[in-house]
């Protein structure tokens, strides 16, 4: 039976559509997957996203631990501050990307929830191979975790929560008390706009949607729940790579156009094959696709040119806000320049399909 969050209560008065994700009974919508990030685009939405892992390390090691273990050089990061990285197997495959915070006395990572129970035994059985003396913590379970996005989210939310807000710089987070709990308020997120992420112990979800006004299920409320659905349109107009989708142990993450989250002048899991991925380059790259039409690629589509297979869409969809079919694929290198026209295979016919430079959405405001 599927784990439900914090948050079940709210989905179900909310009328959602739940679904079964990577073990947790998660909203796909509320109303529409386009209305949804539409929402998210021109005003604010929330997300619950409770169902990501969330890990803390504590100890002496926990720095030179997390750094053998990530593609980021970590020593340089600050007390407040969070940064995207990947954790990649013996071969440099990637076994999930997180983003890993530093605070006061311990380092906090989020992972994929299908990723969760790999990392953990992978966590411990590195640590004891190694020898390095740290403890890894689980607190998924006892923590709710909400993404609040949207234009208009960091105004509307800037007189609730006990924090300078607007001065919170991307990627920073800052640690606060609410009721005498702590919190912790993170300037990220997953769907190209700006906004934040909220950890809060699980006995406050409620206390969370109250203190967003109790106005999010009004018709013209400022800021609305949205689903899985949403999220993943949004994610791929801005091109945000999907474990499971761009992401596997099967690629590296040269291959996956990450190099600027990878120090190859550090030794970490994975480093050897990497440079040698680096010298020689990497033989497939991600690249954007916009599609002849309407019809949507989705995954596994194949790419032809002159009638020889040369790729594969890894994701795809009709994009709400360009109204254009667009797909993330992976394409040998030779043939992956932008402006380049690939064929691909939608079955009963073949669509052209132009490379071009992501994102596809950036946000301007």
């Amino acid at each position: 039976m599927p784990k439900r969050t914090p948050f079940y209560d709210f989905h179900l008065a909310a009328g959602a559509k739940l679904v079964d994700f990577a073990g947790w009974e998660m909203p796909l919508l509320y109303r529409s997957i386009i209305n949804e990030h539409q929402q998210t685009r021109l005003s604010g939405s929330i997300f619950d996203v409770s169902h990501m892992g969330r890990l803390t390390f504590t100890g002496k090691d926990a720095l030179p631990f997390l750094n053998f273990l990530l593609t980021r050089n970590l020593t340089d990061q600050s007390i407040g501050q969070s940064r995207y990285s990947l954790v990649c197997n013996d071969a440099g495959g990637i076994l999930d990307d997180v983003i890993v915070s530093r605070d006061e006395q311990n380092w906090f990572l989020v992972c994929n929830a299908s990723n969760r129970d790999k990392l953990l035994k992978h966590f411990a059985a590195v640590r004891k191979d190694k020898g390095f003396a740290c403890d890894l913590g689980d607190i998924t379970e006892s923590t709710a975790m909400a993404a609040i996005q949207g234009p208009k989210v960091i105004e509307r939310l800037a007189n609730d929560l006990p924090i300078d807000l607007r001065s919170l710089k991307r990627y920073h987070f800052e640690t606060a008390t609410i009721m005498f709990i702590r919190v912790m308020i993170f300037r990220s997120g997953y769907t190209g706009e700006d906004g934040v992420e909220i950890v809060i112990p699980a006995k406050l979800a409620g206390m969370m949607m109250k203190m967003l006004g109790g106005q999010i299920d009004k018709p013209d409320a400022l800021i609305r729940p949205a689903g899985l659905g949403a999220r993943d349109t949004l994610r791929l107009e801005a091109a945000m790579p999907l474990y499971g989708h761009e992401l596997s142990e099967s690629v590296d993450p040269l291959c996956a156009g990450l190099a600027w989250a990878v120090d190859l002048n550090k030794d970490f899991l994975g480093a050897p094959p990497l440079r040698n991925i680096a010298r020689q380059g990497p033989k497939t790259k991600l690249v954007g696709l916009v599609l002849d039409g309407k019809r949507i690629a989705r995954q596994g589509t194949p790419l032809s040119l002159d009638g020889r297979l040369v790729g594969h869409v890894t994701s795809g969809t009709l994009s709400p806000t360009l109204q254009k079919s667009i797909a993330l694929a992976y394409v040998d290198s030779n043939h992956a320049a932008e402006g380049a026209t690939l064929s691909a295979d939608l079955k009963a016919s073949h669509s052209p399909a132009t490379i071009i430079k992501l994102p596809f959405y950036k946000r301007t405001r």
